[in-house]
């Protein structure tokens, strides 16, 4: 794998980042772009990122999307010596907030502390630091021992991968879009606020940041089951718990993962184990479909399947995915960008074409 693709995959999943309070990624992604001079960068008025190509392009524009935020805890407010009161944001089960170990970030220190009362309807807490007391406006999250995170052979065992994983997938692709032929079509949308409803999507359609004719192609790393693991591939999502996606799109990217893909491994599935941005897009009249990353340990909900079988303890853990799904997550991305705007014989026509080839077969009729 591309060592430079690893470098801010690593960086990027060890980031602190929550709902709203996405900017220690995106000052990573603004020191990123700014080094690359044929690359621009702009922020739309709900702080959405576009990283676009100084080029032009004739082709109809490809979106590569994901989201800057993960579950998280975030200061609110002061209840006495070092005692705070903070909300959570994001998608966790009740039974991992139980006498939970967080680590919150202040300046250039982490600050240890633990969960002492949590109230899951309101997703408000409140925590008790260890030393010092934590300004209002920190951010936090389950605490890992150093020696649980990194790379580990082919997986990468990080803080958060969704979405800072495809945040790192959608920059290499535009990394090696600029410097491809007819590439120039390929821009990036960074979304905030994912977790908690993706309203940084909404906020895009909303507000004008995507042509009526875009394509977007949602980067997501989604809970993996029995039948999607982590290492199969990355995955063509065909939907998510409420929606199916563009299928027109999405068969497309199908087709060309079987066409040109060679010895790519890549897997083709609905996973409902959440709700993605492509639903957002699609919704609001899109042409919008989602290629994910397996992830273990979904929302750091470590023992998942065991806690919703009633059968194992709640323990929050590292997220994991394979680096060899993600390099592949890039190859199809790539492979999709160079031919998605080739011509090709559609669904309709190539179904009609078998028609006329075997309706002898239904001659002649039985009689009844």
């Amino acid at each position: 794998m591309n060592q430079n693709d690893v470098k801010w995959l690593v960086e990027l999943t060890r980031l602190p980042t929550v709902s709203g309070r996405e900017e220690n990624v995106i000052a990573w992604v603004t020191r990123w772009v700014e080094r690359r001079k044929d690359l621009r960068l702009q922020s739309d008025e709900d702080g959405n990122l576009l990283i676009s190509q100084k080029r032009r392009s004739s082709k109809r524009p490809l979106f590569v999307t994901a989201h800057l935020d993960h579950p998280g805890f975030l200061v609110t407010a002061s209840k006495g010596p070092r005692t705070s009161v903070v909300e959570f944001r994001g998608g966790v089960k009740e039974a991992y907030f139980e006498d939970a170990a967080l680590h919150f970030f202040v300046g250039g220190r982490t600050e240890s502390a633990r969960l002492v009362s949590f109230d899951h309807k309101t997703s408000i807490g409140l925590v008790r630091s260890r030393v010092h007391e934590l300004p209002v406006g920190t951010l936090g999250r389950w605490a890992f021992a150093e020696r649980s995170l990194g790379v580990r052979g082919n997986s990468l065992h990080a803080p958060g991968c969704d979405d800072l994983a495809g945040v790192a997938a959608a920059l290499s692709v535009i990394d090696r879009a600029r410097k491809g032929k007819a590439l120039g079509h390929v821009t990036v949308l960074l979304t905030r606020a994912e977790e908690v409803g993706f309203v940084g999507a909404l906020a895009a359609c909303a507000n004008g940041s995507i042509r009526d004719d875009a394509r977007l192609i949602c980067i997501e790393t989604s809970r993996s089951f029995a039948e999607s693991p982590v290492g199969g591939g990355p995955i063509v999502r065909v939907g998510d718990a409420i929606s199916v996606f563009s299928p027109e799109l999405t068969n497309r990217i199908t087709s060309i993962a079987r066409e040109k893909g060679g010895d790519l491994v890549w897997q083709r599935k609905l996973m409902p184990g959440g709700v993605c941005e492509a639903t957002a897009f699609s919704a609001n009249g899109y042409e919008s479909t989602c290629i994910c990353l397996p992830l273990g340990n979904y929302h750091n909900m470590g023992n998942l399947d065991e806690v919703e079988a009633g059968t194992g303890q709640a323990k929050p853990k590292p997220e994991v995915i394979s680096l060899s799904d993600h390099e592949g997550l890039i190859d199809l991305l790539m492979l999709t960008a160079r031919h998605l705007d080739e011509e090709q014989e559609d669904l309709a026509a190539r179904l009609h074409k078998r028609f006329e080839e075997r309706k002898h077969f239904l001659q002649p009729r039985p009689t009844p």
